[in-house]
């Protein structure tokens, strides 16, 4: 299976907890004014790459703690997203998926579900530049909340 992806960076300290490898999904809906990525916004940029390509540059790193899928919208290349999330899962790592939609829209999402459940963190909502903040921890305006899906799901 293929993700299009705007790019990779391969270790990353500021897109969640620990070192992390960051997936850059490519195309995005919200459009939010003063995102930090509006490169990302076009379906028909950024390049194809396979997901197993993916697990093995995670593989090839011992001292990453997970991946973080960013965009762009990763809910938006929902099914390839979910089959990289549980691949990592399956390595033992852990998952944070940044999307502009909120966790309540996400939930009503059937389609989004299966992405959800293998993420671990999940930052919400769309960028609000009126609500913009340098001091916040891994969000960019103060209406975006980290959720850790599986306590407030109540699977833990």
């Amino acid at each position: 299976m293929e993700l299009r992806v705007a790019g990779i960076i391969d270790e990353s300290i500021v897109d969640g907890p620990g070192i992390r490898l960051v997936v850059f999904t490519q195309g995005c809906k919200h459009n939010c004014v003063g995102c930090h990525n509006p490169e990302t916004h076009s379906f028909s940029g950024g390049k194809l790459v396979d997901i197993d390509s993916i697990i093995q540059m995670v593989k090839s790193n011992p001292l990453l703690d997970g991946i973080t899928l960013s965009g762009g919208e990763p809910f938006e290349q929902v099914a390839a997203c979910s089959s990289l999330a549980k691949k990592v899962k399956e390595l033992g790592l852990n998952v944070v998926t940044y999307t502009g939609y909120t966790f309540e829209e996400i939930l009503k999402e059937k389609d989004f579900r299966d992405l959800l459940m293998y993420t671990d963190i999940l930052i919400d909502g769309k960028f609000d530049i009126t609500k913009k903040s340098l001091m916040l921890k891994f969000r960019g305006s103060t209406n975006q909340r980290i959720i850790d899906v599986k306590k407030y799901l109540g699977i833990i």
